[in-house]
């Protein structure tokens, strides 16, 4: 089963035949909003809104435990995480597509493991060397290939905090750390998967040029960001299209 997480812009997938809802309760807690079930041109996926399904939900709050843990419980064995970022690197434009390869983790206060001591499962240390399936990557791509949608491949994600905008200064110390973009919920939404063993890998929608860079460097302009970002999800969702149909042909 294939599932899809939607972040900011992605609430809902326009081209999701949906069949049912089903509220998501777990050992940690709800989920961020009901799973939807449905189908893509009469294949199955389930799709779930990050940030719930009223963008309600600030990335630093998000239950990224309960919303895997409830994918993981419906037998979902993939994920495909759509989210928007901050380009830094000077090929990540605003409206590009990018598959991120490698993430640095710079968040703080998150329960970021199932592993914690607290319940039956035991201390595991999981390798997180390629932090993004590679299989589901080359899934995308072939998927954005055959929707005709430019993409770059490869790029460092740099998850930070959040919600506040990040300091032109903070930006070049991402850079000088190898990051190529900057977004607010790649980790642990990606480790957790890793814990629960599913293949994830994720769609970054270059939103905004990083604070200082291109038209960011004096202020990041909320009403083109959320302009490039709506004119981006039509593409994404052409690409998810495919994607799903990969993943049923495979």
């Amino acid at each position: 089963m294939l599932a899809i997480i939607g972040g900011t812009g992605l609430t809902q997938l326009a081209n999701l035949a949906i069949t049912h809802r089903q509220v998501a309760r777990t050992p940690y807690g709800e989920a961020s909003g009901a799973l939807t079930f449905g189908n893509i041109n009469g294949h199955e996926v389930i799709f779930l809104a990050r940030h719930g399904y009223g963008h309600t939900i600030p990335p630093h709050q998000v239950n990224y435990r309960a919303n895997i843990w409830a994918l993981k419980d419906q037998n979902v064995t993939h994920i495909v995480s759509v989210a928007s970022v901050g380009g830094i690197h000077a090929d990540l434009t605003p409206g590009t597509l990018v598959i991120p390869n490698q993430i640095i983790d710079y968040t703080y206060g998150r329960k970021t493991t199932f592993f914690d001591g607290n319940n039956e499962h035991p201390v595991t240390h999981i390798d997180f060397t390629e932090p993004y399936c590679e299989e589901m990557r080359q899934r995308i791509m072939t998927a954005a290939t055959d929707a005709k949608e430019n993409y770059i491949d490869n790029g460092v994600y740099a998850c930070v905090q959040g919600p506040r905008l990040e300091t032109a200064a903070e930006i070049n110390r991402l850079e000088r750390d190898g990051a190529t973009m900057v977004g607010m919920t790649g980790m642990p939404e990606a480790s957790l998967a890793r814990e629960l063993d599913l293949r994830y890998a994720a769609i970054g929608v270059v939103a905004n040029h990083a604070a200082g860079r291109g038209t960011s460097k004096i202020a990041i302009s909320g009403n083109e960001v959320q302009t490039t970002i709506n004119a981006a999800m039509g593409r994404v969702r052409n690409v998810l299209e495919n994607i799903v149909a990969l993943h049923h042909e495979a």
